[in-house]
C-alpha cells in the first residue's frame, strides 16, 4: 500500500485495502468525473460504512501529492470512533452522570486537539464531532492534545440535529455556549446528564442547534474583545461544570 504519511493513502487499490481492513476513514477524495471498474469496487467497499466522501478537481489531489494517486486520496484516522447510541445505556447502567461535549464545525486541528486535552482532564465521557465539517483527527491534533485523543472517547455523527434530539430523549440537558444570551455559564445547571455544545470559530453554534438547546450560557467578558478562542472557551465552561459537580 503506497503511503505518503501515516494518515494518508493514495491510489484506488490502496483505499479499497484500507476500507476492507476496517481502518477508520476521516475522509475520502475522489476525482470529479472518474469512473472505472476499480472505482465501482471502491464504492462497493464503502457501502454500510460512515465514510465522508468528496468529489474534487484533480488539481486538489495534485496539490496533496505529486505521486500517482489514480484519482483517489484517503485520509486515515489515528483513533477509532465509538457509537454514541451504544455508549449512553452503558453509562447509565454504570451509574454515571455523563458529560458529553459536542463540537459544531470546529475546524482548526490545534483548537480541536486543545479542546480534547481539556476534555480528558475534566473527565468528559465523549467528544462528539460531525461526519462532515469538523477538524480532521490527524498527527497535529494528536500532538496538540498531548495524547488525550488516544484516551478520550470520540463519536462521529452524521446528523448532529438527530444526535441532540437523541441526547434530550435520553435525559440530557443540552447547554449551548454562546454570547447570544443574557444568561452566564454560572447560571446554567450541569449536575445532571449534560451535553455542552461549542460552536465554530467563525460563527458559533448553528441556529438550528441553538434552538434545540435547553439552556444557552455565555462566558462573561470584561475586556474589549468580543469573544474567546473556542478552545479557551471550552476550558472555561468545562471547569464550571466540574466545579458544580464537585460541590
Amino acid at each position: 500500500m503506497e503511503k505518503k504519511s501515516d494518515d494518508l493513502v493514495f491510489g484506488i487499490r490502496a483505499a479499497i485495502e484500507a476500507i476492507s481492513a476496517g481502518k477508520e476513514i476521516n475522509k475520502l477524495f475522489i476525482q470529479n468525473g472518474i469512473n472505472n471498474p476499480l472505482i465501482a469496487e471502491l464504492k462497493d467497499a464503502m457501502k454500510g460504512r460512515d465514510i465522508p466522501l468528496q468529489y474534487v478537481p484533480v488539481e486538489k489531489l495534485n496539490r496533496i501529492t505529486k505521486k500517482n494517486h489514480q484519482g483517489v486520496i484517503c485520509f486515515i484516522s489515528p483513533v477509532s470512533y465509538q457509537p454514541l447510541d451504544q455508549l449512553i445505556p452503558t453509562w447509565f447502567e454504570e451509574g454515571k452522570t455523563p458529560l458529553v461535549l459536542i463540537l459544531d464545525r470546529v475546524t482548526d486541528v490545534r483548537n480541536f486537539g486543545a479542546i480534547c486535552r481539556t476534555a480528558e482532564c475534566v473527565g468528559v465521557d465523549a467528544v462528539v464531532v460531525p461526519t462532515k465539517g469538523g477538524a480532521l483527527i490527524n498527527a497535529d491534533a494528536i500532538k496538540t492534545s498531548a495524547g488525550a485523543l488516544h484516551r478520550i472517547t470520540v463519536c462521529r455523527e452524521m446528523y448532529l440535529k438527530e444526535t441532540i434530539a437523541y441526547l434530550q430523549d435520553s435525559g440530557f440537558n443540552i447547554i449551548g455556549c454562546t454570547e447570544k444570551t443574557d444568561k452566564t455559564i454560572y447560571d446554567a445547571t450541569y449536575t445532571g446528564p449534560t451535553a455542552i455544545i461549542m460552536g465554530s470559530e467563525e460563527d458559533g453554534i448553528s441556529p438550528e442547534y441553538m434552538k434545540r438547546c435547553n439552556e444557552l450560557a455565555k462566558i462573561p467578558l470584561n475586556g474589549n474583545i468580543a469573544s474567546l478562542n473556542v478552545s479557551v472557551a471550552a476550558g472555561v465552561i468545562l471547569y464550571e461544570c466540574q466545579r458544580q459537580r464537585n460541590i
